[in-house]
């Protein structure tokens, strides 16, 4: 009866902000499994689970050295996991970093993003139709400054021709990505990290590994045009989807802005809603 009374009292304590904190735990700690899910580091830390595990076990048993063992090594693991582990907890950290305030602007308005991705496209049917290599980054939530400044700054609008001259062969311009943020040409001739995935197709080339890891560590939307085969190749989220023609390119932009986009305007919504009852509520 203790018991139920105990469990009572504590749910009439439950606040909104005690349910608020739960979900935010919860939706972290999802987010946490979803990006070493298949991993290295998924391995390590099912090892990591048990030895918590056991540690209370040994000591319920009064096995004072297997206790005195699993704890030093719980220290010593929890700091090789860092170290190990450097990159995917980085990339992890980039990943929830992009959905903290969601203040970037990006384009909203339809018509214009229409007009900007239909750009996009014909410059990469043009192109793949002549086998000219090409690698088109467009930026999205993740800032992309630092790659910007790693080549030739341009600040110029969106426009299938000026797209088309960057990566005319022997020009300057013509190795590296070219950055699009909005409706404007950032920069060319940019520097990307290559992917650091084992499993990734060694027939693909240096221009799609860079892709690959750009969109590993990043949201942005990157265009691979092949100069062996002209193949049309985007690359999301770590993942590289190919054999795309102007008009399934042109979709697929648009789909996938959009549903950002209106993913965005939802999150704000909901933390307006949130606040006016912590407003109300105080």
């Amino acid at each position: 009866m203790e018991f139920l009374n105990t469990i009572m009292e504590s749910i009439s304590n439950i606040t909104f902000m005690s349910i608020v904190d739960i979900i935010v735990v919860t939706f972290i700690f999802y987010k946490i499994y979803m990006l070493i899910r298949e991993t290295r580091a998924e391995q390590l830390l099912k090892g990591i689970i048990l030895i918590i595990f056991l540690i209370p076990v040994s000591s319920l048993l009064n096995l004072t050295m297997l206790n005195w063992l699993l704890t030093k090594t719980i220290t010593i693991g929890v700091i090789s996991f860092v170290i190990i582990f450097q990159p995917e907890i980085r990339r992890a950290l980039e990943h929830l970093g992009r959905h903290s305030f969601l203040d970037r602007s990006l384009i909203e308005d339809d018509e214009k993003l229409r007009k900007v991705v239909t750009e996009i496209a014909n410059a990469t049917e043009s192109l793949s139709m002549s086998r000219t290599g090409a690698l088109i980054i467009i930026e999205q939530q993740t800032g992309l400054q630092d790659i910007v400044n790693t080549g030739i700054k341009l600040d110029a609008e969106v426009s299938a021709a000026l797209i088309e001259n960057i990566f005319v062969e022997n020009t300057p311009l013509h190795d590296g990505a070219t950055i699009i943020r909005n409706d404007r040409i950032m920069s060319a001739a940019c520097i990307l990290p290559l992917t650091s995935n084992g499993d990734i197709n060694r027939k693909l080339g240096t221009r799609h590994r860079a892709a690959i890891g750009m969109s590993e560590s990043s949201d942005a939307l990157i265009i691979i045009v092949s100069e062996e085969t002209g193949i049309i190749s985007l690359a999301v989220n770590g993942n590289l989807t190919r054999n795309y023609d102007c008009e399934t390119l042109k979709n697929v932009l648009m789909k996938i802005i959009v549903k950002r986009n209106s993913t965005k305007s939802t999150i704000r919504e909901k933390i307006r809603l949130w606040t006016g009852k912590i407003k109300e509520e105080k």
